[in-house]
């Protein structure tokens, strides 16, 4: 009978360190503080549809022009499945918001020239960076 306790007391002791791992492991990821500083956002558009596809289109102004972190920060953004999220990068020179919209060219062309990089994550999963001005 002692040995049974023992047993059951190691094995909860096992299952206590797993679940403190993984509790503290999933506490400690980094979130969107990372970029702050990084962009300031100057427009938003999402769709009321949430039965089918779900469209979204982000205008980021961009104060830090590196590469690296704009595609980690434009693949962190919310997606649905069998959705679009489109995310826009434009240049610091760029002052006032943007009106977006469901279609392409999803903002008013005078804004093409601000444009630095843009980000798309299809349908299924897939995600597309382009960096447009290096």
């Amino acid at each position: 009978m002692k040995r049974n306790k023992v047993i059951l007391y190691l094995i909860g002791i096992v299952v206590g360190i797993v679940l403190y791992q993984i509790i503290s492991a999933s506490f400690a990821q980094p979130g969107m503080e990372q970029w702050e500083g990084k962009y300031e956002e100057i427009g938003y558009y999402r769709n009321e549809n949430n039965t089918g596809p779900v469209v979204r289109v982000l205008a980021v102004k961009v104060l830090d022009q590196d590469e690296r972190w704009m595609k980690a920060f434009a693949d962190s953004q919310p997606h649905s499945k069998y959705g679009r999220t489109h995310v826009f990068f434009f240049s610091e020179d760029l002052s006032g918001k943007i009106e977006l919209n469901p279609k392409a060219p999803f903002f008013p062309e005078e804004f093409r020239p601000f444009l630095l990089a843009e980000f798309e994550k299809t349908p299924m999963g897939e995600s597309r960076f382009l960096y447009l001005n290096p």
